[in-house]
């Protein structure tokens, strides 16, 4: 099957496109949002195929992968005609919560799909038929040795997002440990105990307390290898989760695969991903916090937990389970036999 979509998330299109099928991704001179072709810090194998508008005119498309409501528009310009598609929603409603109207809502033309079960229950879509298929993440080479007393996170642009990502609970665990902060857009945000790694610097930038420097990068940056974050972020004694509103966050889901133990905030759908036992979750930061101390001098317990993280991730985070998924909904919206 030919499958056109564009490179909007890298995490997430990573796990797409390891499928069976041919998959057309747009790119343009300049490498624009509607255009970045391949990714560059990303493993992709060679069936994604990078084409022109004008490439795209005439090729043969089965199906669209929309990620944005203005992709539906830019698809028919570019190919000259309509295809059956789906709409795959990444995020949490914004705006009037839990009232938010999905773009997509109340259409005939498209399948609306969610990353998460939460989302599909917060967001209004009308009569627009919808599904789940849940998050599929290929299993990460590096594993948790857990040996750095120290604490990690993934987060982009946490300066600019603030309270959406948690920023203003890290320096509460900062006293506890020192934080290192993993992804784009984190300069800035370097404060006593915190220290950043920006893929922007390929460095890391600390000031009071910031102790051992780490490699750049982020789980989801264009700059630096996801394997190279992977292999420094498993150092760590724990992964620390803060969002508070996401829909939910691959890079948590990439050091549960890891073998990290999790400290999270019990918010959307991070409270059904990590099953007791794998982690600690909690909408209280104290207990959060209290676990992170926890970890830092018990060791065998962060191994303990970390094992469990990573059973839980992958049986039920798998990437066959994920491809099997969109394989049934792509074949049935396309209309025919996949080849």
């Amino acid at each position: 099957m030919n499958v056109m979509l564009w490179h909007v998330h890298g995490s997430w299109t990573t796990s797409f496109v390891q499928g069976g099928h041919r998959y057309l991704v747009p790119v343009t001179p300049n490498r624009g949002p509607y255009g970045l072709g391949r990714a560059q810090t990303y493993d992709w194998p060679d069936t994604v195929e990078e084409l022109g508008p004008a490439e795209l005119a005439g090729a043969d498309v089965d199906v669209l992968v929309l990620q944005r409501p203005e992709e539906r528009e830019l698809a028919r310009s570019w190919l000259g005609r309509d295809l059956p598609a789906v709409y795959v929603e990444h995020n949490t409603p914004r705006g009037d919560v839990p009232d938010t109207r999905h773009p997509m809502a109340d259409r005939d033309d498209l399948v609306l799909v969610h990353v998460t079960h939460f989302n599909e229950l917060f967001w209004d879509a009308g009569s627009t038929r919808t599904t789940v298929i849940e998050h599929g993440i290929p299993a990460p080479a590096a594993r948790y040795t857990g040996e750095l007393p120290r604490l990690g996170v993934a987060a982009n642009h946490p300066v600019r997002r603030g309270r959406v990502t948690g920023t203003d609970l890290l320096p509460r665990f900062a006293a506890v440990a020192p934080v290192d902060v993993f992804g784009m857009g984190v300069r800035g945000l370097a404060g006593d105990g915190i220290t950043v790694h920006d893929e922007r610097t390929d460095g890391a930038r600390t000031r009071a307390g910031g102790g051992e420097p780490a490699v750049a990068g982020g789980g989801h940056a264009e700059g630096v290898p996801q394997a190279r974050m992977h292999a420094e972020l498993s150092r760590r004694r724990a992964y620390v989760h803060l969002t508070r509103w996401t829909s939910l966050g691959l890079s948590l889901l990439e050091a549960m695969a890891m073998g990290m133990p999790v400290l999270a905030l019990g918010t959307t759908e991070a409270a059904s991903a990590i099953p007791s036992g794998a982690g600690i979750v909690s909408t209280r930061v104290d207990r959060l916090v209290d676990a992170a101390r926890w970890l830092l001098a018990d060791e065998a317990a962060a191994q303990r937990l970390g094992a469990a993280a990573r059973v839980a991730a992958l049986d039920r985070y798998g990437l066959a389970r994920f491809l099997a998924d969109w394989d049934q909904l792509l074949r049935e919206v396309a209309g025919c036999e996949l080849r």
